[in-house]
């Protein structure tokens, strides 16, 4: 089992409660992005650095994903694909994505969106608040200990 952060947008506070889990864990943790991030030294948190580009960030995720781990995005497309190839993801603001859900997101993304490039709506959504921070910690907690409990009964 491997936790995969899509970290170009991942807020600081949510890496953080990621790292503490993975030390406390001993889980391998991997920041994927087209730019450094910081994170702190550790036997398992790297970092991968993909060229800058549409999507290469995404790419390399779902190349790399197994249907045992935990992917933390906030780019929908990305989380359908994940969902598709067997794989959890969940959202910075504590959303889980799953086979019921993605859908659905996946079209109101895709609504948005064109709603934007025709000017209708703009910005992005709202700043992170104290209570998404503690809604992702609540979802990344149940989520590692059911892949942690599958993982388990695999071996």
């Amino acid at each position: 089992m491997k936790i995969w952060i899509d970290a170009d947008a991942c807020p600081v506070g949510i890496r953080e409660i990621i790292f503490k889990a993975s030390e406390r864990l001993k889980i391998t943790t991997i920041l994927v992005a087209n730019q450094a991030i910081k994170f702190p030294k550790s036997l398992h948190i790297s970092q991968i650095q993909v060229a800058k580009g549409f999507d290469g960030a995404d790419q390399y995720i779902v190349q790399e994903l197994s249907s045992d781990d935990l992917v933390i995005t906030a780019d929908i497309p990305l989380a359908d694909l994940v969902v598709k190839k067997g794989g959890v993801a969940i959202s910075p603001r504590g959303e889980l994505y799953n086979i019921q859900s993605i859908s659905e997101k996946l079209s109101y993304r895709n609504f948005n969106q064109m709603l934007r490039e025709g000017g209708l709506i703009q910005g992005g959504p709202p700043q992170m608040q104290t209570t998404d921070k503690h809604k992702f910690a609540a979802m990344f907690d149940k989520q590692l200990n059911i892949l942690l409990k599958k993982s388990a009964t695999k071996n």
